[in-house]
């Protein structure tokens, strides 16, 4: 929003509303969200209906007329999800910084200008809301609700190397020019691992702080369930791996490494049996695992930082599949030779290529930093040099 130069400037604070069937509660919802507007705060509200069918875009466009300053209304004409109202309400943002409130109420406006200090200061970029902090008034309802949701934490953790207390909180205060650097691939529920997994990439100064929640019912009209806690575990895995932790990636590779593996003790022991040498089907049985083990790796682990066209790329991956088919060669023939049975010197040398393979793939071909806070000087220069500059 555009600020008066003959005035002292306000700070401008976005709020969007994704919107879909909440006739009860987005009237009482806005009148809240405008009343944290003051001297030093100015509000744009950018209410997105995701085509309601009980009457709730009546009411956004009566309270746009009624405030038409201040209230914008979007409409989807199909129904798509909280994460594709986001979409279209984060584009026509123009606030200073950016925030979700959900039309249900859960949680309190009242809040906002509290979790705003660290964005107004320039000590952060985001601030997250944290349900689980102890602060404000909390509603007791579902004890398997409250686990999953500290699962789902946990795992994210995991994952983006991030200490947060609550993940999947509807509360996220945004800096607009960081939020206008994220692009939400996610249209439903799946949003809130997604940018946070994004976040985490950018390297972000994060904060939380305690808030009140007064969460709803299912005869209340909650709307996330089962399906959504199996989305977010998918997406947690989607928008981290690449960029996750050694350890984490490492496991994940095991899995991948692992089932290679398996298909090349299975043609080892194949080959050999119809009367080939051990080098011959050691090295025949080693290249197609290879070939399985780096499509698996595109697919699943390193997909993000896949290259077809780069001659680097291609080379390292050369270099790596044909020194390591060597060794693999070599110490199975080698454990053959001094007495060992075929399937346990198969074993022994796809499991020490399972490792280096990991290594050499993660450090050589596919060399990505992990997420987290951690932050080089130089980074840390430049956000610094751009927050002055704003």
């Amino acid at each position: 929003m555009e600020r008066d130069p003959g005035k002292h400037p306000k700070t401008c604070l976005s709020v969007v509303i994704p919107c879909f069937n909440e006739r009860e509660t987005l009237r009482e919802c806005l009148e809240r969200v405008l009343s944290i507007g003051d001297s030093e705060l100015s509000l744009q509200i950018i209410i997105v209906d995701d085509c309601s069918t009980d009457g709730s875009h009546a009411i956004a466009l009566e309270l746009s007329e009624k405030y038409p300053e201040q209230v914008t209304v979007l409409r989807h004409q199909k129904n798509q999800g909280k994460g594709a109202a986001l979409r279209t309400g984060f584009a026509g943002a123009r606030g200073d910084f950016v925030c979700v409130q959900d039309a249900d109420l859960e949680y309190d406006p009242s809040d906002l200008k509290r979790l705003l200090r660290p964005l107004m200061s320039g000590k952060a970029d985001v601030v997250l809301g944290s349900r689980f902090l102890s602060t404000g008034a909390h509603r007791v309802l579902y004890f398997w609700h409250y686990l999953g949701n500290r699962f789902l934490t946990i795992v994210s953790n995991m994952f983006t190397d991030l200490n947060l207390t609550d993940m999947e909180t509807g509360y996220k205060l945004f800096r607009r020019d960081i939020l206008q650097k994220i692009t939400i691939q996610e249209d439903r529920f799946g949003f809130e691992p997604e940018i946070v997994a994004k976040m985490a990439h950018m390297r972000l100064r994060i904060y939380e702080a305690g808030i009140s929640y007064y969460g709803r019912t299912y005869e209340e009209g909650k709307k996330i369930g089962p399906r959504d806690g199996l989305r977010a575990i998918y997406c947690i895995m989607r928008y981290n791996l690449h960029q996750a932790p050694l350890p984490v990636q490492f496991i994940a590779y095991l899995f991948i490494g692992g089932f290679s593996a398996l298909i090349n003790l299975a043609v080892f022991l194949g080959t050999f049996s119809l009367g080939y040498s051990a080098a011959v089907s050691a090295l025949f049985a080693f290249f197609l695992a290879a070939a399985l083990n780096y499509v698996l790796c595109i697919l699943l682990l390193f997909r993000h930082k896949a290259k077809w066209t780069a001659p680097k790329e291609i080379a390292l991956y050369l270099f790596v599949v044909c020194a390591l088919g060597i060794l693999d060669v070599a110490l199975t023939k080698f454990l053959v030779e001094a007495g060992l049975a075929p399937w346990m010197s198969k074993s022994a040398a796809s499991l020490v290529g399972l490792v280096l393979n990991f290594a050499g793939r993660r450090l050589l071909v596919f060399p990505e930093p992990a997420s987290g806070p951690w932050q080089p000087q130089h980074e840390k220069s430049s956000t610094n040099r751009v927050m002055k500059k704003d």
